[in-house]
């Protein structure tokens, strides 16, 4: 990677972390930028996974999806100890995490927030995460991203 890379890169290599990145063309054309990530890269939606921000009781809680699915708002407040969670201010999200929305990473954000990973995730022996720009993925290991995120992993995400 040339130049000083994103906040993401940084965090990973500093972190001593083997990660893989993965550049295509982000076109941004409908649907999700998750989705438009796993077609260029040839990757099956249930591996590449999305960062959203969430609002669960006042504090703002990262859940990490597949982007084959969505976030079970309920269940990432329950992994939390919450109650009730809504999906945060995109701005508010951008303003917390230091990326612009469809380029959000789990790691690098400004503000260190807690973090659940879809429990999905511990299938595979590496998954696909934005690296803090849209066109841009890090493949890691999952085990990796949850020492690197101080994550716990919960079934978060939803089919349909």
């Amino acid at each position: 990677m040339s130049g000083k890379g994103t906040p993401a890169t940084v965090a990973a290599q500093r972190a001593k972390a083997a990660f893989t990145l993965h550049p295509y063309t982000a076109t941004g054309n409908g649907g999700s930028y998750g989705e438009e990530a796993a077609d260029a890269l040839g990757v099956a939606h249930e591996r590449v996974f999305k960062t959203l921000v969430a609002d669960v009781e006042g504090t703002l809680t990262v859940g990490v999806v597949p982007v084959a699915t969505s976030l079970d708002l309920k269940a990432l407040a329950a992994a939390v100890g919450g109650k009730r969670a809504t999906m945060a201010d995109p701005r508010a999200a951008e303003r917390a995490t230091g990326y612009v929305v469809g380029g959000i990473s789990p790691l690098g954000q400004r503000k260190r927030l807690r973090t659940v990973i879809d429990s999905s995730a511990t299938s595979h022996p590496t998954i696909f995460v934005s690296a803090g720009r849209r066109g841009l993925q890090m493949e890691l290991a999952p085990e990796e991203l949850v020492r690197l995120t101080g994550a716990v992993t919960a079934p978060i995400g939803a089919r349909g």
